[in-house]
């Protein structure tokens, strides 16, 4: 018998370690090191942003069965920092009424709906319900946290008076007029309604169907109030996206700065002018935290665009979320713009600062900061930057133009492109700043590049998929010489 015993155990132990290893996540092609990405599975739009007890909640719109977009879920985590994520259970399954598209969350700090059943505040999420297209606004509740869910047995509690694209509500607390207020997107415009507890609604005003771009449908709206900097002076920002209809193609965020009374979102902004929260083609479906620290608003999106998201060549999971950023309102040359900057949670990842000078080459291993600070009326050349590369030959390259004035970043000799064909090519933004010093602000992970330009004023996201990993960088310059008043980097350390 005893015999027997070990005979099988070294069978056990020899089938145990023969047999093969899963992958790691940090191991995994494309898998990014700084952002958060789901552990398998399609994800797309944040969802459900909502801070509470110290602990940053981060829902988003997932299908744990496929890397495909399919029938809708919220997958969850949670960070302490917004740079650590700890994965959580799916919050929200499917049900008989639909599956459950992009929504937000907030804390019911006095109880206003009457769900709270214990010591712990409830948490109340709003999402959209959507059943072959036919769209209607439910609610679920929790009290441990945000651990656990339960859906309102009254669901839906807004239904649909017959829109089409009638979906992604966005609620915050009202202390003026002693409401919830709610942003939902309808097509080509944004409603408003407003509450007293969150599950009886009324509709009080639209704004849209003169302003901005209308290109494709709206989407994820979020409405709050910034001071514009080195003032006294409130103003209100509605964030929309769009898809298609974007800057450089497919979708994208727009924003409005303007006046909320409360009822409705009003602008003296040109109609026609539009405004975007990031040029790039790879920032969408973005809004911020309620209930943040400090009034902050922290802000993240959805890096990709639905142009190839479902095609990008990851194996286990598909997509990312850009960094978290902060937003705030800054006087430019062209008006008061929404400047986002990574939030100062990223600088944890920082190494060693190490200067820069043109004409070396600078080994980083894959993830970086840099920071660069050109005096243009010093420097001669008319396109420069700096490029990324492999020993593949693989270049991404991100840099300006002087005689056009754009930003731009060309990921035309990137890497892989095969998988769609409106993936590679050279995107651009404009400044918003006539400074004759031009700031560049770069974060690289393993397949992406944030671009922070003039403190955040012009901001562009692309995400790419080299055959291999970066390693190196340079800067370069043609037509003449660039001039930087500063330049400097860090290596970044993996989240993993």
């Amino acid at each position: 018998m005893q015999q027997l015993f070990y005979t099988l155990l070294i069978t056990l132990l020899t089938i145990a370690c023969s047999a093969p290893k899963e992958k790691q996540p940090e191991r995994e092609a494309h898998r990014l090191q700084f952002h958060f990405t789901p552990p398998s599975g399609w994800m797309n739009d944040p969802n459900g942003l909502v801070y509470y007890d110290g602990e940053y909640h981060l829902f988003y719109q997932h299908y744990p069965d496929s890397t495909v977009w399919g029938p809708m879920h919220w997958g969850h985590a949670i960070s302490r920092d917004l740079i650590h994520w700890e994965h959580q259970p799916i919050a929200l399954y499917p049900d008989s009424i639909g599956t459950i598209f992009s929504g937000s969350a907030v804390v019911d700090e006095n109880n206003t709906s009457g769900l709270q059943t214990g010591n712990e505040k409830a948490l109340i999420a709003m999402f959209t319900y959507d059943k072959k297209g036919f769209e209607t606004q439910g609610i679920a509740y929790s009290n441990d946290k945000g651990r656990t869910w339960t859906k309102h047995p009254n669901n839906p509690v807004i239904k649909n008076p017959g829109e089409q694209d009638y979906r992604d509500p966005k609620i915050f607390w009202h202390e003026a007029s002693a409401h919830w207020i709610l942003s939902l997107a309808v097509k080509d415009r944004i409603e408003f309604y407003r509450s007293k507890n969150l599950i009886d609604w009324e509709k009080t005003g639209t704004f849209g169907r003169e302003y901005g771009n209308h290109g494709g449908v709206w989407e994820c709206p979020d409405l709050f109030p910034l001071t514009a900097e080195g003032t006294n002076d409130t103003h209100w920002v509605l964030l929309v996206s769009i898809n298609p209809g974007g800057p450089n193609g497919g979708s994208a965020t727009q924003y409005f700065i303007g006046n909320f009374d409360g009822k409705t979102f009003t602008t003296d902004a040109d109609p026609s002018s539009e405004r975007w929260i990031d040029w790039g083609p790879d920032n969408y479906a973005g809004v911020t935290w309620s209930n943040a620290p400090d009034g902050r608003k922290i802000f993240i999106g959805w890096m990709s665009n639905w142009l190839y998201g479902q095609a990008v060549p990851t194996e286990r999971w598909r997509s990312a979320m850009t960094l978290p950023r902060e937003l705030s309102l800054k006087q430019t040359a062209a008006g008061l713009r929404l400047s986002s900057l990574p939030s100062p949670e990223v600088n944890r990842l920082r190494g060693a600062r190490e200067s820069v000078t043109a004409g070396n080459t600078y080994t980083y291993g894959s993830l970086a900061e840099l920071q660069l600070t050109v005096d243009l009326a010093a420097s001669t050349a008319n396109d420069f930057g700096v490029e990324f590369f492999n020993a593949a030959n693989e270049v991404l390259r991100i840099g300006y133009n002087r005689s056009t004035e754009r930003i731009c970043i060309d990921r035309t000799r990137a890497g892989k492109k095969a998988f769609s064909d409106q993936f590679a090519g050279v995107h651009y933004a404009a400044r918003s700043s006539d400074s004759p010093t031009l700031k560049l602000h770069l974060y690289i992970d393993v397949a992406s590049a944030e671009l922070f330009a003039d403190d955040g004023t012009t901001c562009m996201t692309s995400i790419f998929f080299p055959n291999e990993d970066y390693t190196s960088f340079r800067l370069f310059a043609e037509g003449g010489d660039v001039t930087l008043t500063d330049g400097f980097w860090h290596r970044l350390t993996s989240v993993y």
